[in-house]
Formats: C-alpha cells, structure tokens, sequence
C-alpha cells in the first residue's frame, strides 16, 4: 500500500497539530515514536480517513482519503490505544462478525471467516468470551481479529502494548510480527518498534527523524530530554 501526504495540514483552532506534511510511505512495517501530543495518532488516524486534513490530501493507493472515503472502508484497519472499548458487543464472535455485516454475506460464510480470524491468531477459545473476562493481551487480539475479518492492506496500531504486562507484551508483539498485512504502530514502547527499517520521530507536529530504528530511537532520546 502506497500512502502519499501532500501538504496535509490539521489545525485545532490556532494551534496545527500536524504541519504541512508531504511524505510517502510503502515500506511493511513503519514504527512511530514521539512524546504525548507530538502528533503520532493524528498523523495515523489522517491515513485510516479518521482525521481530516485541514489542508492539503493524503492519498490512499491513488485514492483521496476523504473524496474516496466509502471505496477505502476496509482497506484500513485501526486498533485503538483501549481495544476494550473497540469491542462493542458482548460476545467476542459476534463483535467480529460485525464488521461483515456490510457484505451481505450468508450466515455460513460469516461464521467461516471468524473462525478462521481466531485461528489466525491462536484464540479460538476466546469465540464466546465476554470482553470483561479477556486480559489485556487478550482484547488487543480479539481487537485485532475483528479487524482482520475485513482483510485489510494495511493495519495500525495506536500504543498496542500500554499497560500490558511482560507476558501479554510478547504476546501481542508476536502476532504483529507474524502478520502478513502491512502495519504502522505508534508506539512508547521503544523494543516494540526496535528492529522495523523504518521509523518517524514526531515533534511538536512536525516528523523531526525518519530512518532506521536504531537511529530513530536515539533522536527520540535527544528530543525527549532536551
């Protein structure tokens, strides 16, 4: 999936949380980092059509994320920093099933590709959990199950490890590796995104490094204790 921003802008009153940002994007795995309110999720929720630009476009495959909004639903997959509050109905299968409804799909055939979106990710057992019986690892993967059932090009995860213990940590962090699907994680978590070819450094809306890891994270560090 090719992202293009050209000039994208968003202002909040006076203030821009991201400045004009012309940019492209294709690589499998893209990490960004940042202090809090740097800009790191309205820069992604502008790629998933979730943010406007104020200015300038950012383009989709070609597409315009907000002219050709209705062709780009589920090209597009978001997990939000709290998956617990993504997951809207009470039982996990049938949270996940809701996002087919849309296709007019047979009774059957929804059912198939749930199952086959929780064996995807090793939590078949969790089909008719409730979401307050989940851990945290639990919910980000149900979260991601749910957004997977779509068959995204492209998933993004906004802060997919906070709060998560070391156990949960590696377990979600596996299932992001293994993914086939290209994905953008915004992230604190540094060892999260330590080994992706390419990470942006976000600073006061503005991308202040993009490169390598290694090199991104050592930036970061500047940034966040000059």
């Amino acid at each position: 999936m090719q992202i293009i921003f050209d000039g994208a802008t968003v202002r909040h009153d006076a203030r821009e949380a991201i400045h004009p940002l012309t940019l492209s994007l294709d690589d499998h795995r893209i990490g960004v980092i940042g202090l809090n309110g740097s800009g790191k999720t309205t820069f992604a929720r502008l790629i998933a059509g979730l943010t406007v630009p104020s200015d300038g476009k950012v383009m989709i495959d070609g597409l315009d994320s907000v002219a050709d909004a209705n062709t780009l639903r589920g090209r597009i997959g978001f997990i939000f920093q709290t998956p617990g509050n993504q997951i809207i109905l009470p039982i996990v299968e049938d949270d996940i099933a809701l996002g087919l409804k849309p296709l007019k799909l047979g009774k059957a055939e929804i059912a198939a590709r749930v199952e086959a979106a929780l064996s995807r990710l090793g939590i078949a057992h969790l089909a008719k959990r409730r979401p307050h019986e989940l851990s945290g690892g639990e919910l980000q993967l149900a979260a991601l199950a749910a957004v997977l059932v779509t068959a995204p090009s492209l998933v993004i995860f906004d802060e997919p490890t906070n709060q998560l213990d070391l156990k949960n940590r590696a377990v979600v962090e596996q299932a992001i590796a293994a993914l086939d699907e290209s994905a953008i994680v915004i992230s604190h978590d540094l060892d999260l995104v330590a080994t992706f070819p390419r990470v942006l450094v976000f600073d006061q809306g503005r991308i202040a490094f993009d490169g390598p890891a290694q090199q991104a994270i050592a930036r970061y560090r500047e940034i966040a204790l000059r």
